[in-house]
C-alpha cells in the first residue's frame, strides 16, 4: 500500500534517542548480554510478556541506532518471535527496532540475487512503515524508509522525493537521522527536485561541521562525479579544520561501504 505524505507539518524541537542504556530486569539484562554477543537476540524476544518484550527491542532499538551489527539468523529469529508478534503497532521505539532489524535482511537478498526473499522483505517494511505511519505522522526516520523502499522499487518520481521532503520536515537537525538520511539522498541530488536540492547540501555541510565527517564521506564516495563537484563547493565553504576533517576521513573508506549503492544502482539501471 503507498504511503502518502500529510500536507506540511507544523515544527517542534529537536528529540533525539537518547544514548544511555536502558535499565532492565536482571533475566531480561542476561538475554540481551547474549544478544550482543550476536548468539541470544531471538531468546530474549521469544516468551517475554508484552511489557517487558516491548522494553527489549527498545534497548535494541538503540543498539541498532548505534549500528551494531547481528547475524542474519539472529535478525530473522527475533522477528518471527512471539515477543514481536505482541507488540502494538503504536509502540513506535519498538517497531522502529524490528523496522532496523529487517533492513540488513532485505539488503542480504538484493545482493545475493533472492529475489523472492528480497520482495517478502520489502511488502514487510512497507506494511510496517504503514502502521508506524498511521500512529506517528512525525516519525522522520520513517519517512526516510518509506522513500528508500520507493528506490529499492526504482522508483525515483514526485511521490518518492515528496517522502524524502516529509523526512526533512520532520527532522532537519537530529544527527542519528541524517547520517542515514545523507548517504541516501546525496547520491540522487540531479534527479531530486530543485526545491529540495538546498536541503540535501545542507545537510551534507553540516554534518562535517558537527563532526560527522565520516558519514558526509560516505555519502560523497556514492555520488557521482557531476553531484561530488557540487559537495566540493560547500566544502571549500567550511573553516580549514572542516575541510581537513572531511578530507581525512576519505583516506581510505572500507570498500564495503559501496556494496549497497552499487545494488541500487544496478536495480535502477
Amino acid at each position: 500500500m503507498p504511503i502518502t505524505p500529510m500536507t506540511r507539518p507544523r515544527q517542534r524541537p529537536s528529540d533525539p534517542v537518547r544514548r544511555g542504556k536502558m535499565p532492565l530486569a536482571g533475566l531480561l539484562q542476561r538475554a540481551l548480554t547474549l544478544a550482543l554477543a550476536g548468539s541470544g537476540l531471538a531468546f530474549a524476544c521469544f516468551a517475554l510478556p508484552q511489557s517487558e518484550a516491548s522494553e527489549d527491542f527498545r534497548y535494541i532499538e538503540t543498539r541498532l541506532l548505534h549500528f551494531d551489527t547481528f547475524s542474519g539468523p539472529t535478525l530473522t529469529g527475533a522477528l518471527q518471535s512471539d515477543g514481536s508478534a505482541s507488540l502494538s503497532a503504536c509502540d513506535t521505539h519498538s517497531q522502529r527496532a524490528l523496522l532496523l532489524m529487517e533492513i540488513p535482511l532485505a539488503e542480504a537478498a538484493l545482493r545475493s540475487g533472492a529475489t523472492v526473499e528480497f520482495d517478502q522483505h520489502i511488502r514487510s517494511l512497507e506494511t510496517r512503515s504503514s502502521q508506524v505511519l498511521a500512529c506517528a505522522p512525525r516519525d522522520s526516520f520513517v519517512w526516510l524508509l518509506a522513500f528508500d523502499l520507493e528506490v529499492l522499487h526504482g522508483k525515483l518520481d514526485d511521490h518518492a522525493f515528496n517522502l524524502l521532503a516529509m523526512s526533512y520536515e520532520t527532522s532537519p537537525n537530529e544527527a542519528w537521522i541524517s547520517v542515514r538520511r545523507v548517504v541516501l539522498a546525496v547520491p540522487l541530488l540531479l534527479v531530486a527536485p530543485e526545491s529540495l536540492r538546498p536541503s540535501i547540501l545542507s545537510e551534507f555541510q553540516q554534518l562535517v561541521r558537527n563532526g560527522f565527517a565520516g558519514d558526509a564521506a560516505r555519502g560523497y564516495l556514492h555520488a557521482s562525479p557531476a553531484i561530488r563537484a557540487l559537495l566540493r563547493t560547500r566544502i571549500e565553504q567550511l573553516d580549514p579544520a572542516g575541510r581537513k576533517a572531511f578530507n581525512d576521513a576519505l583516506q581510505p573508506m572500507p570498500a564495503e561501504t559501496s556494496d549497497r549503492r552499487n545494488e541500487l544502482d544496478r536495480r535502477r539501471s
